[in-house]
């Protein structure tokens, strides 16, 4: 439904944790119409809870005037041990919390892909373009001669 793309360019992800997400009833129909952007969202935990922060999810267009606010903040349902394990990765090795992508699972409920992620510097952005540029120069290659 969204999918965050910049993400595997911007960060090293490390560790990629499946939530579940709390959606009103406006907001889960946008969505399974296509709509919702993660492009700058992040997440955050905060009092044993972690939230989604700066997603944005567009009202619905025939929702009336029970339709939702676009850019609040969402709630992802993880268990405690997963939650304590990203907070204490979070505050003592400095990584962040990076939604991958929004869908929705075989059952129907709303899922985030999240990734506990360390940021890139620009000699490793330089890296990535580097080898994707090369993998893309090597299969050009095999398809001419091959």
């Amino acid at each position: 439904m969204a999918e965050n793309r910049r993400a595997r360019f911007e960060y090293f992800i490390d560790d990629v944790y499946e939530a579940g997400i709390m959606l009103t009833g406006t907001e889960v129909k946008s969505l399974r119409f296509g709509e919702g952007s993660i492009a700058e969202a992040y997440a955050e935990v905060a009092k044993g809870e972690v939230w989604l922060v700066n997603s944005n999810v567009p009202e619905f267009s025939h929702g009336n005037r029970f339709n939702h606010v676009p850019k609040r903040p969402r709630k992802l349902l993880l268990k405690e041990r997963e939650i304590a394990k990203l907070h204490g990765a979070v505050e003592r090795k400095g990584m962040t919390l990076v939604p991958l992508s929004i869908y929705f699972n075989g059952r129907g409920r709303a899922k985030v892909e999240l990734a506990l992620a360390r940021g890139k510097n620009a000699a490793d952005k330089r890296n990535t373009i580097k080898e994707r540029d090369w993998k893309r120069e090597q299969s050009r290659i095999m398809r001419d001669h091959g």
